[in-house]
Formats: C-alpha cells, structure tokens, sequence
C-alpha cells in the first residue's frame, strides 16, 4: 500500500520509521518531511495547511492510507477535507480536535463530565483577567486557549508575573490568535507523566507512558519549549495510578466526546500530574507527542497501520497492544539560541555511526538538504537522539553516548534528561 504522512518534524520521522517497518508497506509519501525522513520516504513540497493541494496529491498518487502527524492540520480540519473526497486517513475530524484547539473546550468538558483536572477560570477580557487575579492564589498558570507550538502556558510565581503573563498572551499577542481568550488556573505540583492512546470512536488503547521535559535547560530552568528530550516508561506511572485514569479519565474523555456528537478517532495524549489528589489531566493533545513519539513507538511490536486502521473502521477493540519490556531514552540535540533566535544552515556529520545499530535512532526535526546535498541545521530543535536498553538507566547511558556521535556548530543539549529516574 501507498501511505503518506502530514508533517516534517521529529514525531513524523518516528512515525514514517514505524510504518517503514510494516510489511504492508511498500511506499511512503511525507509532506513537507525534512532530510531525515527523505531516506525512507519522498518528500513532497506541499505544506502541512495546503489541504487541497495534500487531497490532490493523494487522489494523483492513489494514497491508500494518509497519517496527519501535526495539530494545525488537525484543527484546521484536514481529516474532514480528505474524508469528503473519499481517502482514508488517521486522526481526529475538526469538531473532534478541538479537544487540542481549545483549552477552553477541554476544560469545560472535564468540568460538565467529572474528569479530574485543576481548577480554572476562562477570559476573553484582559481587564477581567486581572481583576480576578487579585484575589488569585500564587503561583498560577495562564494558558494561551488555541494552538501555540506547546509553548503557550505561563507558569507565574507573582502577582506581577501574572499580571505580565496576560499582557503577553492577551494584549501582546505573543501567541498570535491563540491568546484571543485565556485559561487561568490553578497550579499543580506532583510529577508529570505523558500517556498516549490510541482511539477508534468508542474503544482506547493505552502505549506505554513516558516524561517529557519541557524547560530549555538543565534543573528545569529557563523558557518553555516544544520538548528537550524525553523517557519511556515512567516509573511514577504505577499499576496504581494506571487503574485511576482508567477508571475515571481515558475511557470518560472518549465517552464525553462521544456524548458532545465528537465521535473521537486517532491519537489522544493524556498530559498528567501525579499529585497527592491523585492524577488529574494538565493537557489533551489531539496526536502523538513530540519528542514522546520517539521513545514510544521503537517500543511498540505492533505493526502501526494495523493499529490506525482499527481506529479508522472502529475495530481496535479486537487488537492487543503490545510494547517490548525494556525502555528509550530520547535527548533533543538543538540549536543553541532556542526558543529564542538562533542560527541555522549549519551542516551535520555522524549520522553514519546510527547505521546498523540496532536500539539506536536518529530523528530529524529541523533538518533540511542545502544546496550541495548536505544535510543543515534548520530549526530550534535539530535531531531527537533515540536509544534503548534494558532498563532506564541503561538506556540514558546509551542516549547519552549517541549524542556523542553527532557534530553541527551551535549544538546544545540539556545534559539531565531521565535524571528523575535516579530517584524513582
């Protein structure tokens, strides 16, 4: 079958190895891709919000299958487009993604059906928005409402630091139209822990959990990025705290949707924290995260068209997910700068070391061929760097290691990814 996948960063490259490794398998498409995917599938110059030109691509090439690996698409209701003309694809319809596109939507909806998650407030006035955080308790979260690249949360200690927060999001506009309206709510504290599923309308399958770590430097500091580097499993994620969400999160959020007419289908991404409550919902994403994807998917045994296609035709109570017994760790290799300014255009050597190692990975994200073939720097994020072991530590020793093999001018990594580890 033919396969094209929507989307150029590093959880695309992770998932084009994936359905590379199927048997079903004999060509893939990626569109935009970068220089990474380009060595397993042809990359197409149409962009991730050209949908006519992607539907028109895919009734050229006969697609069989189409993967939307990004949440613009998503939200801007791609799958709805390619539906209308009669191709099959993976991933949430428009009304359904909304679950991601509006932080107010998925607030509201956990409030109305009882899903745990942190007390909020929603605004689409700056000058209420500060009337109530006089009466605030500090430290609080803002939340930019719409898409924002995963940087659109404020973690503010201060009074004034919120106060500044809601210029930035509602009145600066730093997040674009993403800051139109806002979520206010309540600080948490506990350990993170990210938990993809799989959906098919009425059934969800749950992969293995992993970590994120979000800051741009080492010990947590500095500013909100799209992903440092991430770890799977997470030890914190206990047969304990599985039984919790089970019962009263993953299979709710699927029902509620059904419930609201938003059938559900694709990929939910639980963002949880561990507190002394109990688990409660941070975030939903409405596809598989980035960099989560990376260690996630080298650890699942499943042949992934086999599982996207049960949640395309509502079969997935029939399939058995199954992950290998052992860990990935996944250290993010970036331009230095991010997510700020920085330069790119600079040229990549070592990618040769990956080649035939089993257990190790080189995802690209911001990577691209310059005009001499070369690959170059093009991006915050560079290469996702992918090993595994038979245990965490043995896998962050590995990742660590493989890191090494790279070189690029501007190279910058935090040096504590999985640390939380040593203490668990």
């Amino acid at each position: 079958m033919k396969v094209l996948i929507v989307g150029g960063g590093g959880r695309e490259h992770a998932i084009a190895a994936s359905a590379a490794k199927s048997s079903r398998v004999d060509k893939i498409y990626c569109a935009p891709g970068n220089a990474g995917i380009g060595k397993i599938a042809e990359c197409v110059p149409i962009g991730a919000m050209e949908f006519d030109k992607l539907v028109s691509f895919a009734k050229e090439k006969e697609i069989d299958f189409t993967i939307i690996g990004m949440d613009d698409p998503l939200a801007g209701g791609i799958v709805d487009e390619f539906e209308k003309a009669g191709l099959k694809v993976f991933g949430p319809r428009k009304n359904a993604a909304i679950l991601e596109g509006s932080k107010a939507f998925s607030k509201d909806l956990m409030k109305k059906y009882n899903i745990p998650t942190a007390a909020y407030e929603t605004f689409d006035d700056p000058k209420e928005a500060l009337a109530y955080l006089e009466t605030a308790k500090m430290p609080i979260v803002l939340k930019a409402d719409g898409l924002a690249l995963g940087k659109g949360v404020l973690i503010c200690k201060t009074l004034e630091e919120a106060k500044a927060g809601v210029k930035e999001i509602m009145e600066d506009k730093k997040f674009g139209s993403a800051g139109n309206h806002m979520v206010v709510e309540e600080f948490m504290t506990g350990r993170e822990v990210s938990v993809l599923t799989f959906v098919d309308g009425k059934t969800i399958q749950i992969m293995s959990s992993a970590q994120d770590h979000k800051r741009a430097k080492d010990g947590d500091e500095g500013l909100n990025t799209g992903g440092m580097g991430t770890f799977s499993p997470s030890p914190f994620y206990t047969a304990e705290v599985d039984q919790f969400c089970r019962e009263h999160i993953y299979q709710k959020t699927v029902d509620a949707m059904a419930a609201e007419g938003r059938e559900y289908k694709g990929v939910i991404f639980f963002g949880l924290m561990l507190t002394e409550d109990g688990p409660k919902v941070l975030e939903y994403n409405a596809r598989f995260g980035d960099p989560e994807a990376q260690v996630v998917l080298p650890r699942m045994k499943n042949d992934i068209i086999d599982v996207m296609e049960a949640c395309v035709d509502g079969t997935l109570g029939k399939l058995n997910l199954e992950f290998e017994d052992n860990a990935a760790v996944c250290v993010v290799l970036a331009s230095d700068g991010y997510p700020l300014s920085y330069e790119k255009g600079f040229e990549i050597g070592g990618e040769e070391n990956f080649e035939g190692k089993d257990g190790y990975y080189c995802f690209h994200a911001g990577t691209k061929l310059n005009e001499n073939g070369k690959v170059v720097t093009n991006g915050g994020r560079v290469l996702g760097i992918t090993a595994k072991g038979k245990d965490l530590k043995e896998a962050r020793a590995n990742a660590y290691a493989a890191t090494e093999w790279i070189s690029f001018d501007n190279k910058y990594m935090r040096h504590d990814i999985g640390k939380a580890i040593d203490e668990a």
